[in-house]
C-alpha cells in the first residue's frame, strides 16, 4: 500500500513538473522575444523540450501503478529520441542565434524578467528535485532518480540564468546574454545525449512491488 501512495505522489509530481514547464516556457520565450534576450529564450525553450521528457516520466510511472515496469516501452524511447533531437536542435540554433548576436551587437533590452523567471525556476525545480529523489530512493527505482537528475540539469539552467541576467543588469555588455545562451547550449546537448543514451538502454531497475 505504501508503494501504491508513494507512485501515486511521484505521478503527480511528474504532472506538476509537465504544467510547470509549459507555465515557465510561455513566459520565459514570450520575454526573451520580446526583450531580444537569448539566454531567456533559450531557457524557455528547453522548458518546452523538457515538457517532452516529462510525458514519457508521466506514462512510465503510469505502468509501474500497474505492474512491475523493468524495460521501457516503444511509447517512452519515441519521447527519449524525440527529446534528445529536440536538445540537440536547440543547441546548434543558441549557438548560431550567439553568432548572430555578437555580429549585429544585440543587446537585450533588460534583465529583470530572467531574474525573476530565474529565481522562482531555482526554487520550483530545487523542491522537485528533493521530492523526486525521496520517492525514487524509496521505490529504490533507477528511473525515477534519473527524472530527479534531470531536475536537477534544469535546476543548474535556472542558476546560469540567473547569473547572466544579474550580471548583464549591473554590467550592461551584451556578450554576457550570449555567454548564458551558450552555457544553456551545452546543457541542451548534454541532454540531448543522454536522452539517445537511455533510448538505448532498454533496461530498468525498478523494485516498485505491488501491495
Amino acid at each position: 500500500m505504501q508503494n501504491k501512495k508513494l507512485l501515486k505522489f511521484a505521478l503527480v509530481l511528474s504532472f506538476i513538473t509537465i504544467f510547470y514547464n509549459l507555465i515557465e516556457g510561455g513566459v520565459s520565450v514570450f520575454f526573451g522575444l520580446k526583450d531580444g534576450t537569448l539566454a531567456l529564450l533559450g531557457f524557455g525553450i528547453d522548458s518546452f523540450v523538457e515538457v517532452l521528457s516529462g510525458l514519457g516520466i508521466a506514462h512510465m510511472i503510469l505502468r509501474m501503478r500497474i505492474s512491475q515496469v523493468k524495460t521501457r516501452d516503444d511509447f517512452e524511447r519515441f519521447a527519449l529520441k524525440i527529446t534528445g533531437t529536440s536538445f540537440y536542435i536547440l543547441s546548434v540554433g543558441l549557438i548560431f542565434g550567439s553568432a548572430i548576436n555578437i555580429i549585429q551587437n544585440v543587446k537585450p533590452d533588460t534583465a529583470i524578467p530572467g531574474i525573476i523567471v530565474s529565481s522562482v525556476s531555482i526554487i520550483s525545480m530545487k523542491l522537485l528535485m528533493n521530492y523526486k529523489l525521496d520517492v525514487g530512493q524509496k521505490l529504490n527505482s533507477d528511473a525515477i532518480i534519473a527524472d530527479a537528475n534531470c531536475t536537477r540539469t534544469c535546476l543548474n539552467l535556472s542558476i546560469i540564468l540567473l547569473i547572466s541576467s544579474l550580471l548583464y543588469l549591473f554590467l550592461k555588455i551584451a556578450y554576457i546574454d550570449i555567454l548564458g545562451s551558450l552555457g544553456i547550449a551545452y546543457y541542451s546537448f548534454k541532454e540531448g545525449k543522454e536522452s539517445f543514451e537511455k533510448s538505448r538502454n532498454n533496461l530498468l531497475t525498478c523494485n516498485c512491488e505491488h501491495d
